[in-house]
């Protein structure tokens, strides 16, 4: 049974003068930003639920917003009985455009929520205002916790589309490239390789092979570096850590370091089909034809 149909079998809904005459404008005003943002929620959820992946995530969200639908209902009857007309309840803000977003904004938007209900709670005179917000204050908890549980579940995919879309792999995926895409894409990728390289070192001690084509790595960001001054571009932060991993063994990492070389070589030929600024197409050419030497030296230390 709805909580709020519950607790009207008890008592009618109504306020006695004495009610209306204690509940100040603050409330009035508390109760306004409620019905509000329930109704921001509810627009919001079905867009969120609409991205959702799974049909268990639509359907949760889907009755989440059902649970708001019956809050802004409550609240408009509260605050009908207290001024005695409807409030039009307004838009707050926009919906975030992705669903990681979303989750991220409604984690955010219920815990804040609680707290607000709470208060409304705590500051009513009236027994049923202080019911209703205390009733809706623990649905939002729950609301939140369920947002939180889906934005954990989903942080595995949504690291790896950020690694499709980052160094090599994001250049390899674009459909049309300008040359400061170009730059970026080749930056992220030295960056990836030197965080990679970092990493098997200290795992797996100064292997030269990979000693020695980190050094001319960073030879690579050097000769990027001059571009990007000449072109007046900022260079891109460096993410490279949030998408490199461990390898579990030195035979592991030869085969990463290939791969990495593979995807490196693809972009670096898929930019050379473009017309480049001449300069820009030297050094984009010799970052190639160092990638096929390396590529070598991985494969003959992943075929020991």
């Amino acid at each position: 049974m709805n909580p709020y149909d519950f607790y009207r079998q008890y008592k009618p809904f109504y306020l006695d003068s004495y009610s209306r005459v204690q509940e100040n404008d603050s409330l009035i005003k508390d109760i306004q930003k409620a019905i509000n943002g329930e109704y921001s929620a509810i627009a919001c959820y079905e867009t969120l639920a609409k991205l959702a992946p799974t049909v268990e995530e639509k359907d949760r969200i889907r009755e989440i917003r059902n649970d708001e639908m019956r809050h802004l209902k409550a609240f408009d009857d509260i605050y009908t009985n207290i001024t005695g007309v409807s409030h039009t309840p307004q838009l707050q803000e926009g919906c975030p455009a992705s669903y990681k977003r979303g989750l991220e904004s409604a984690i955010n938007d219920e815990q804040e929520t609680v707290d607000f209900y709470l208060e409304i709670a705590d500051g009513a005179k009236d027994t049923y205002i202080k019911e209703a917000f205390r009733r809706a204050a623990a649905d939002e908890q729950n609301h939140a916790v369920w947002f939180l549980f889906f934005f954990m579940k989903n942080q595995g995919s949504w690291r790896r589309e950020r690694q499709m879309n980052y160094g090599a792999k994001g250049a390899l995926d674009a459909t049309s490239l300008t040359v400061p895409q170009m730059l970026v894409y080749a930056m992220q990728d030295e960056y990836l390789a030197q965080a990679r390289y970092d990493r098997i070192i200290q795992n797996f001690g100064n292997v030269r092979t990979f000693i020695r084509i980190k050094e001319a790595e960073l030879r690579h960001i050097s000769a990027l570096q001059t571009l990007f001054q000449r072109y007046g571009m900022p260079l891109p932060e460096d993410n490279s850590q949030a998408y490199t991993s461990t390898p579990d063994s030195i035979k592991s990492a030869y085969a990463a370091g290939v791969q990495g070389e593979i995807d490196n070589i693809a972009m670096y030929n898929k930019f050379l089909t473009y017309n480049l600024p001449q300069d820009v197409r030297v050094v984009f050419t010799q970052l190639r034809n160092a990638s096929q030497n390396h590529l070598t030296a991985f494969e003959r230390g992943l075929a020991r």
